[in-house]
């Protein structure tokens, strides 16, 4: 894996192919010969001479085959929906990733069955509840490897949709065999922490797309009320530190605001915090996800087996603890809330007379008549409520497992979960916002400058009569995140170029 950013490795993977180079092969190679030469020594090894987890005090000489099958059968306990394709493919690529550097004992020849599978599209269905991510994700990589041996669920890609199938059904349609698991194999394919880290890796990026969003519409309403566009100029941002997050926040509101000079008596003095404080919000948010940016890419480059089997020996150890992605999974929700929360009080803002620039309240076309958006915010407020809700730290309410042998977990794949709902709610809030920002347009009788938010308005028009505008919310939700997608991508480019 080269990406180096969080961005880069999951557009990637929709496409991405996995190669075996000649240097992997060697040191794959000299790992399985370790471990061959450690068994005929009599040396013990976790998971082959010996049982699994809390088992490992009972030596087996059962067949290595039935021995694979057993540990994947027996994690196979996940429940609830499943993981999103996807999520799927990236945890199944950073899985095979960190199976080729060389620690893991897997023969090139097993290796290349799973690689082959993944490189023709095969996508296995996983659950998403099962997980306390320490002996890394076992029940989610249990389920995926049953996939690969023919048994449990795939999805199937048609006209850009998923549809689950057999996992038989779907090798056959692709002219794959199933994989043949012996105990090290499996054991290596389960114990990774890679359906943790693909989904901390997915939220980073929405995160990151949500803060542009963010800074996007507080340069719509800065330039549609006039306001002064002091909080974002450059000498704020030096005078401050010069951070990163800072700087970049304060472009993108400037972006939006298109009025050079401004009526000192339109608008206060000073701004609200929710427009003020914009910048150090949005930039804080992402100063942060930079920080830990660097963890989940270096994550991604590792190898989260146990044991670790290297060329010269054999070391039982921890490697498959999702801690970092765990606590990465806690900071989450810190910085989601905070955008969700300037959200809200934005859309607030807009929508009270007394800061909204003489607008009618709730931007109803007939106030009292009409109610305008006050359902609107009615949901919005409830949403943010349900994002701070969900905004505990998960590492800190792990519960020891498996006969006190995980006696420590980080719960690192159930926090990433919890992370994708409040992702999910504060984008409908954003959306809430837009909707609000494009009524603001049509008041003023103000059109758009360019093309995508063209879009917004057409999405919105002009509140009339009231009508339900729940439609409205998610379709223009999906403009803005289409457009974040890409100028987020471009912002990363002028980064790495600088």
């Amino acid at each position: 894996m080269i990406e180096s950013t969080a961005t880069e490795i999951v557009q990637s993977t929709r496409h991405a192919c996995i190669e075996l180079t000649a240097s992997a092969e060697m040191v794959m190679r000299s790992s399985a010969a370790m471990l061959d030469r450690a068994i005929q020594a009599g040396q013990p090894v976790y998971g082959l001479t010996h049982g699994f987890g809390p088992l490992v005090q009972y030596a087996t000489n059962d067949e290595s085959a039935e021995r694979g099958l057993n540990l994947i059968n027996h994690l196979a306990a996940g429940q609830g929906p499943d993981l999103p394709p996807e999520t799927t493919r990236l945890m199944i690529r950073l899985r095979l990733e960190g199976m080729k550097r060389g620690y893991s004992a897997v023969r090139p020849e097993e290796w290349r069955v799973l690689a082959n599978a993944y490189n023709a599209g095969f996508l296995p269905a996983v659950p998403t509840r099962g997980s306390v991510s320490a002996s890394g994700d076992l029940v989610p990589l249990a389920h995926a490897a049953l996939a690969f041996a023919g048994r449990g669920e795939a999805w199937i890609e048609s006209e850009d949709n998923y549809k689950k199938v057999p996992a038989a059904a779907a090798l056959r349609r692709l002219q794959l065999e199933p994989m043949r698991w012996d105990a090290r194999d499996a054991l290596a394919f389960v114990n990774g922490s890679s359906a943790s880290l693909a989904s901390a890796l997915e939220n980073h990026v929405s995160i990151r797309r949500m803060a542009w969003i963010a800074a996007v519409l507080t340069g719509r309403i800065v330039d549609l009320l006039g306001a002064t566009s002091e909080p974002y100029a450059d000498i704020v941002v030096e005078a401050r530190g010069s951070f990163t997050g800072h700087q970049i926040a304060s472009q993108w509101i400037r972006d939006e605001i298109t009025i050079a000079l401004r009526d000192s008596k339109a608008r206060s003095l000073q701004e609200p915090y929710s427009l003020r404080c914009a910048p150090q919000i949005i930039g804080s948010v992402l100063d942060h996800l930079s920080a830990s940016e660097s963890l989940l890419v270096q994550e991604a480059q590792g190898c989260s087996d146990n044991p670790v089997i290297a060329a010269e020996s054999i070391f039982h150890a921890g490697n498959f603890h999702a801690v970092n992605a765990g606590i990465v999974a806690d900071l989450h929700p810190v910085l989601i809330q905070q955008l969700c929360f300037l959200a809200e009080r934005q859309l607030a803002l807009v929508l009270e007379p007394a800061s909204n620039g003489g607008l009618p309240p709730l931007l109803a076309s007939q106030p009292g008549k009409t109610s305008g958006l006050a359902g609107l915010q009615l949901a919005a407020s409830a949403m943010l409520a349900e994002v701070r809700q969900k905004s505990s730290p998960i590492t800190v309410t792990a519960i020891p497992t498996n006969l006190s042998n995980q006696d420590i977990v980080p719960m690192a794949l159930i926090g990433c979960l919890r992370s994708r709902e409040q992702i999910e709610l504060t984008s409908l809030v954003l959306g809430s916002l837009a909707v609000a920002v494009a009524q603001m347009h049509h008041v003023k009788g103000i059109t758009a400058s360019y093309p995508w938010w063209s879009n917004v308005l057409n999405l919105s028009p002009r509140l009339g009569a009231d009508r339900p505008i729940s439609a409205e919310v998610r379709a223009i939700r999906d403009v803005l995140l289409a457009e974040a997608q890409l100028h987020c991508t471009q912002t990363h480019l002028i980064q790495q170029q600088r």
